[in-house]
């Protein structure tokens, strides 16, 4: 039933969620909705067929789990803007969509340590890889900032391996670098960029330096209108990049110890996927030795200059930021 997955792909396409580790896929719609919703289609299958169809691609039933940070969802209002913002983010990614201008997921990757150390999984070798009986930091070669950029029109990743510290300035380089290197190419006289970030982090909504940095090294420099829209607070496993990039690489290299920074370049530019599943995942890595520093502030002042267009729905988590005129 290769047309029915397809039908299946499209409607999920805006609901659907991954764990960056294991690759496990999981929606908010039902296999009663999917089967109704697949009949404005012309097809015609039971929930139960759509339960198989599911778990062949990757999705499958879970249990509840003890890890749902407090508060985040507590009250009506909460929960109520929850739905409301990812109706919204379904909404600015269709009218991207509808324009071909590009759209982009981001995040870090689980900071990994670099050395002689156990990586969880297996691998198929002749000999299993010896390594140390303790994962000590001071032992470790350097930590590695594994920051990601995610093109949900072309498909293809673009990471930036950091030696120092996940800052908003890194966040927004690793950006620049692939507009620079891969974007403006691909989407030639484009103006309009989207950003779909978590709402913590070093691109949270609150950050300051994130929007600073944005303006002055992408905005301003290239003419850019980057819109950027938040996932809720305790939604990032709805952030594309999760499921769509990184689950693929921790898969790519699950049991294979990452002795060095080449190694872990190595192994994520040979991340891919089954062109069976449609057009394939491609990755480029670089290694980035600038030295980052945490504790940027930036002043009132500074703030004030910047061109933010708060959204009217929920203006915290959706803005755009314009080019000024230099």
């Amino acid at each position: 039933m290769p047309e029915v997955i397809e039908k299946i792909e499209q409607l999920m396409e805006y609901e659907t969620a991954g764990d960056p580790m294991t690759g496990l896929k999981w929606t908010r719609k039902t296999t009663g909705k999917i089967a109704t919703e697949l009949k404005s289609f012309g097809i015609y299958v039971g929930r139960t067929t759509v339960g198989d169809l599911l778990k062949k691609m990757d999705f499958s039933l879970k249990v509840n789990h003890k890890n749902k940070a407090l508060g985040a969802n507590k009250t009506p209002k909460a929960r109520a803007q929850r739905d409301q913002q990812f109706e919204y983010i379904k909404t600015v990614r269709k009218q991207f969509a509808d324009k071909s201008n590009p759209m982009t997921s981001v995040d870090s990757k689980k900071r990994e340590m670099v050395g002689d150390f156990k990586n969880n999984g297996a691998s198929w070798r002749r000999k299993a890889f010896q390594v140390s009986d303790h994962d000590f930091r001071q032992y470790a070669e350097g930590v590695a900032i594994c920051r990601g950029l995610y093109d949900l029109q072309a498909n293809k990743g673009f990471m930036c391996v950091g030696i120092h510290h996940d800052t908003p300035a890194f966040a927004v380089d690793c950006i620049v670098k692939w507009w620079k290197q891969v974007g403006s190419k691909t989407y030639p006289g484009r103006k309009e960029l989207l950003v779909l970030a978590d709402a913590g982090g070093s691109n949270g909504y609150r950050v300051r330096a994130w929007k600073y940095e944005l303006q002055r090294k992408l905005c301003d420099l290239y003419g850019l209108y980057v819109t950027v829209c938040h996932y809720p607070p305790g939604a990032s496993k709805w952030n594309p990049i999760e499921h769509r990039l990184f689950s693929y690489i921790s898969n790519n290299w699950r049991g294979i110890p990452l002795r060095s920074y080449e190694t872990i370049l190595k192994y994520m530019r040979r991340t891919k996927t089954n062109p069976k599943d449609g057009p394939e995942l491609k990755v480029r890595a670089s290694l980035v030795r600038k030295e980052y520093k945490n504790g940027q502030k930036v002043s009132d002042e500074k703030m004030t200059q910047l061109r933010v267009k708060r959204h009217d729905t929920l203006p915290l988590w959706n803005y755009t930021i314009l080019p000024r005129k230099m």
